[in-house]
């Protein structure tokens, strides 16, 4: 048979040619093979059979190279149209996202020592107060006249002492003397002091500095020792924020102290950054998981109790990780994922499509970390990979990256 030339008139002339002989071929033995069947010729019908099957034959052989030829003369015009990915390595930031509730160590319930009247405030609600700083007054039912009175003993005592301290070294007096006056002078040294710490209960004070909060007990109100109802004002330190997250414990080998923390409080619409500070060494065994501690900065006041946030812990990090977009990814019934790759494009960007097994490791948005598989700098096929075959030629429309 004499090589077709694939133009676009030898084509449709060679189309012409094969529909006029099928035609002719229907018409001359569809009479024939009524004629035989209706004259019950076996032999005949044998011939004309082997006959027809020669020309279906040639008429498949005919029909393959019109094939060819139409595909020669159509070039590329048919080939799948794809764009590519190119894998180039950077860093990558693996975030475990959890929820947590703004808390303070320092949010207490101040309580008095000892029961009686609450004769005096001093201070209002919201006031900033220090350490120590006396918050009210309780009726100490006149044992601070009684200090007084004590103070003055020791006074006496302390100076009686000194006088006998001083004619016992000139070897004036006896022993016993001396001795008499330093233990009076001690037991009225230690009773005072034990009348002072008495005395220091009937006063409220601010077990850290922070803000008054509330004040619970008016004043003039009767007020007992810690027990149910009895409290009378509740301090908050606003400086030493922290939130506690139950984290769940497959993460106990990579969420550790000190990694970073993105935390974003939807009711402020803020974000800020922080670190793990602590990490619990118990398993909840009814939620199986393990708590840790994140401090948050809070110098304007804005971030209070109870205020829920949304944490990002950085649970991984590899500084040149190869990413790929989690939708150029496909799996095979074995279970195995597959990208496709593409060989260097012609100066038309034709190139070749090749399936490739991967496997993948962490996932972080739309992108997921490649381990195995792809090297840097290869080209992968996005957009129309879905209909590509292993060795498939291809047409490549544009090339993307990582943004």
């Amino acid at each position: 048979m004499n090589k077709i030339k694939s133009t676009p008139t030898t084509i449709i002339t060679l189309i012409i040619i094969v529909s006029g002989l099928i035609t002719s071929c229907g018409n001359e033995e569809g009479k024939s093979i009524a004629d035989i069947i209706s004259s019950g010729d076996i032999q005949k019908a044998r011939e004309v059979k082997k006959e027809l099957s020669s020309k279906q034959i040639a008429l498949k052989r005919d029909i393959a190279a019109l094939d060819s030829a139409i595909a020669a003369s159509i070039g590329d015009r048919n080939l799948p149209l794809v764009t590519t990915y190119k894998v180039m390595s950077r860093k990558f930031d693996h975030f475990v996202e959890l929820q947590g509730d703004v808390t303070t160590k320092q949010n207490v319930l101040i309580y008095p020592e000892t029961a009686g009247t609450l004769l005096k405030v001093h201070v209002e609600k919201g006031q900033k107060v220090a350490k120590g700083q006396r918050l009210g007054t309780i009726d100490d039912g006149g044992m601070g006249n009684q200090l007084l009175q004590l103070k003055t003993q020791l006074a006496l005592a302390k100076t009686t002492f000194e006088r006998q301290e001083k004619l016992w070294k000139q070897n004036i007096g006896t022993e016993i003397q001396y001795l008499q006056a330093k233990t009076n002078f001690e037991t009225q040294e230690n009773v005072v002091k034990q009348m002072q710490v008495q005395l220091g209960k009937y006063q409220i004070k601010a077990p850290f500095s922070g803000i008054i909060d509330d004040i619970i007990k008016d004043q003039g109100t009767v007020v007992a020792p810690a027990g149910p109802g009895s409290e009378v004002f509740r301090i908050v330190n606003l400086s030493n924020m922290l939130i506690e997250v139950d984290v769940p414990e497959t993460y106990i080998s990579t969420v550790t102290k000190g990694r970073e923390v993105e935390i974003y409080f939807p009711i402020l619409g803020e974000t800020i950054n922080s670190h793990v500070r602590q990490t619990g060494n118990f398993i909840n065994p009814n939620n199986r998981s393990f708590t840790i501690e994140i401090p948050v900065p809070n110098k304007d006041k804005r971030i209070k109790p109870n205020l829920t946030a949304k944490v990002r812990i950085n649970d991984y990090t590899n500084e040149k990780a190869l990413l790929i977009p989690q939708s150029i990814i496909s799996e095979n019934a074995e279970g195995e994922q597959y990208t496709y790759l593409t060989s260097q494009a012609n100066k038309e960007n034709v190139a070749l499509a090749k399936k490739n097994i991967i496997k993948t490791g962490k996932t972080q948005g739309d992108y997921v970390e490649v381990l195995e598989g792809v090297a840097d700098g290869q080209e992968l096929i996005q957009e129309g990979a879905r209909s590509v075959k292993d060795g498939q030629k291809v047409k490549i429309l544009t090339q993307q990256s990582y943004e």
